[in-house]
Parts: structure tokens; sequence; C-alpha cells
């Protein structure tokens, strides 16, 4: 297996099931369902015999890529080599496959057929990540802790109130799957440039229109069909689905990327799972490296990259159709599920495990959070009726000064700063401004708000949101 170049999502990204969705075997086995589906409607028409049917139908499973690839390498044609293979294993058969058929007859509706499928399989992990979530969300709904805007120490918040913020995004984007999922549609069965005259020419006199053919052999294998298409279906539904493959995964780097920077030291608030005989680094053995939560930010730059080859593939498919499309299709598509595929995985992962330590929580609110009390302070002014621009300059001038203390590594002094200010005395006593310099509330409605998220994915089903 490893003698050759072999894809990494061949064997290292994405779950087993996924990748058996999207290997050659599945996908010549798909073709040959069609051709089974296309023979059996066929058949009502009076155009094939039960016995050719019940031969197709024996030797779905007999997938033999070696001799269909022997086929390909004389004759430069991929579904005719399958055609030709399959044909060779039906002596009863073989001769009515592909009947009135274009290659993308099969082919296309084979690739929304697995499209679907492997929506499916995302969604199935998106749920579970979502549910995982309320979980967390629920468990530190109250757990103060400083927010931090431009990077820099803000007002605080709480740990379920920004983990909240992500499930929410999360929400969005399997609201935007789930959409995409039921809308979906595949070619049908219309011939070589969509006009289905071959079907029209084949079924004279049969009492069965094309449409009637179609009906029949896209309810077979579960699909529905685009009313008009080309050779194709659209393109643009590649490009629209690979754009909210790329939204799932752009949901699950911010997770990751905020991950990586409150594991650094600096913040040192929350990291992600380490196991006990895990390897940091090779030549630095105290190393505890956040390899998932990187690994989910390479693969969703990967996933984020994929939807302008989309896009060129629609805005380029001039007249009834080019092949030029055809070749990035093969690997673009099943990469994209593949790459989504393993950062659920490896977000499911890291959620389970994901560390919080509440007393570095507790020392960055006490380091930074009397500046977030600031704001308390101005609010308590404006209410009493003084300037609020005014002492909006007042209280910037004590906090610099407080900030350029505790960048010195000296006690912070802000709170005595503004308690002793005559200015501000005027209008608040020392009691309260001392009180008021107490973040450690300061987080509004975040608790309630996390947890009505939370209750919002539990409900989702009957939800406008779901």
């Amino acid at each position: 297996m490893f003698e050759t170049y072999q894809s990494p999502f061949t064997w290292r990204y994405g779950s087993d099931e996924m990748r058996q969705l999207w290997s050659e075997v599945e996908k010549r086995r798909r073709m040959r369902k069609l051709w089974v589906a296309l023979a059996e409607a066929q058949q009502v028409a009076g155009l094939v015999t039960e016995e050719q049917v019940a031969d197709l139908k024996a030797h779905v499973d007999d997938i033999d890529i070696e001799r269909s690839h022997e086929i390909e390498v004389e004759i430069r044609h991929d579904v005719m080599a399958e055609v030709r293979a399959y044909a060779e294993q039906c002596k009863v058969g073989g001769g009515i496959i592909h009947l009135g058929a274009t290659s993308m007859d099969i082919t296309d509706n084979v690739a929304v057929w697995r499209q679907l499928d492997a929506l499916t399989l995302i969604l199935g992990k998106l749920s579970e990540l979502l549910e995982l979530f309320t979980e967390r969300i629920e468990a530190w709904a109250d757990v103060v802790t400083i927010g931090w805007t431009h990077l820099q120490p803000a007002e605080p918040t709480t740990v379920g109130y920004r983990l909240a913020l992500y499930a929410q995004d999360l929400l969005a984007d399997e609201r935007d799957l789930r959409r995409i999922q039921r809308t979906m549609r595949a070619k049908g069965i219309k011939g070589a440039v969509g006009t289905a005259a071959s079907y029209h020419e084949l079924l004279i006199g049969t009492g069965l229109t094309p449409t009637d053919l179609e009906l029949r052999v896209m309810s077979a294998v579960g699909l529905d069909t685009f009313p008009v298409t080309n050779q194709t279906y659209p393109r643009r539904q590649d490009r629209v689905l690979l754009d909210a493959l790329a939204g799932l995964a752009g949901t699950l780097y911010r997770f990751a990327f905020d991950l990586r920077v409150l594991q650094s030291p600096a913040y040192g608030e929350w990291s992600e799972p380490f196991g006990k005989k895990q390897v940091g680094s090779s030549a630095m053995p105290f190393k505890r490296n956040p390899i998932n939560s990187e690994k989910l930010n390479s693969l969703g730059r990967y996933v984020a990259s994929l939807p302008n080859v989309m896009w060129h593939n629609a805005a380029h498919s001039l007249l009834e159709r080019t092949l030029d499309d055809s070749a990035n299709r093969r690997s673009v598509t099943p990469e994209a599920f593949l790459a989504l595929d393993e950062m659920l995985r490896v977000s499911l992962r890291v959620l389970r495990g994901l560390e919080i330590d509440e007393r570095r929580i507790t020392e960055n609110m006490a380091r930074y959070g009397v500046f977030a009390a600031t704001e308390r302070v101005l609010m308590a002014l404006g209410r009493s009726g003084a300037d609020r621009q005014n002492f909006h300059e007042i209280i910037r001038d004590h906090s610099m000064t407080a900030w350029t203390a505790v960048q010195s590594g000296q006690a912070n002094p802000l709170i005595d700063l503004l308690a002793a200010d005559e200015q501000i005395k005027t209008w608040l006593d020392e009691d309260e401004v001392r009180d008021l310099m107490d973040a450690s509330t300061y987080v509004g409605h975040a608790p309630a708000r996390a947890r009505q998220l939370a209750a919002l994915i539990i409900t989702r089903r009957v939800s406008p949101l779901a």
C-alpha cells in the first residue's frame, strides 16, 4: 500500500465509513445499481426481459476494477470500460447495459447520491458535537472569565457563554447543510444534452414517456431531479455545497484557533487533552503542543480553498457541457468531505477532553478584571448625573497609570486611585467605588443567554433555526 503515493485521506484522515463511501468500489457498485434501475424501467416498457434484468442484478457486487482498468487502457473511456467489464460478467443481460444513456446519466447521479449520503454522515457527527457543546455550556455557564478583544483584556464573560458563540455558529452551519441536503437534485435520465432525445426515440410505441422512465429510475435509488439540465446537473450546486462545507470548517477553525490562543502560557486557561504518553516535541521533552487544534486549522484552510475550484467549474461550464471539471471533481468533493469528517472527529475528541483551568482563570480575573470594572464606575457616575465624557478621561488616566504598574510587576493600584480621586468622590463615596470595582459578577445576562442557546440546540428540530 505504501510503496507508491497515497493520499493522507486514504488512510490518515477521515472515518472508515466516509472512506468506504468515496471508494472506487462503492462508486462502481452504485453505477451498476443505476444500470439495474434503468433496465427495470425499460423492462416495464417491454424493451428488455426479466431474465436480462435478473442477470444484471446478480452481478451488481462483482466489481472487477482490474479488468475495467485493462479495458480503459485500450479504449480511454472509464464509464464504457466499466460497462464492458460488467457486460462480460452478464452473459444474458450484458447487451442491454446503458441502453439509451450517456455517461453523465450514470456518473452525475452517482455523484449526487454519494454527496447526499456523505452529508448524512457529516450531519450525524455535527449533531453529536452540538449535543456535547450543550453539556459543556451548561457545566460552565456561570464560570466567570476575563474576555479578550483585540487579544487584550476586556470585560468579563463566562466560559459557557464563549462556548455558546461557537455552538450558535455550528447551529447555523447545521441549518445550512440540512437545507442544502433537502434541496439537492440529481441530473436524472436526460441523455447527451439533457433533452432526453435518445429515450424519446427508444420509448416510441411503448406507452412510457421519457419523464415516466426517469421517474421510475430515480425513485428506485431515492433521488430527486432537476427539471432542466444539459449533459450534467448544474455545477452551481457543487459550489453551493462546497461553500456550506467550508462554512462549517470555518466555525471549527475558529474554535480551534481560540483554543490555541487560550492554551498558550500567557493565557493558560484552556487546553486540549494531552495523553500520558503523548510526545509534544522530538527536541523539547517539556512541550505540550496543541496538535489537535493545529490539525483543525490546517485542514480547515484546505477546505476553505476548495469552493474556488467549484466556482470555476460552474462559471466555465460552456454551452451543453465541457469536460474540464471532471478531473478536479474526482478529488475535490471526496476530500472536502473527508477533511471535514476528520475535523468533526477531532473536534469531538477535543471537546470531550477540554480542560478548563479555573485557577488560571481566577488569576487572570484578579490581574485584569479590575480594569474591566471601571465601566461599572463610569455607569454609576452617569446614573448620578456626572459628565460621562469628563469622567471617562479621568478613569482612563488612572487606568493607564495602573496598567504601567501592573506591567512592571507591581500590585494593581487602580482601585485605590479611583477611590481616592476627589472628583469621583463628589459623586460616589469611597466604599461604593470599591464595591463597584469587583468585576466578578459583571457578566450581564451571559449565563442565562448561554443556557437559552443550549436549550435551543436541544429543541432545534422544532425550532425555526433548525
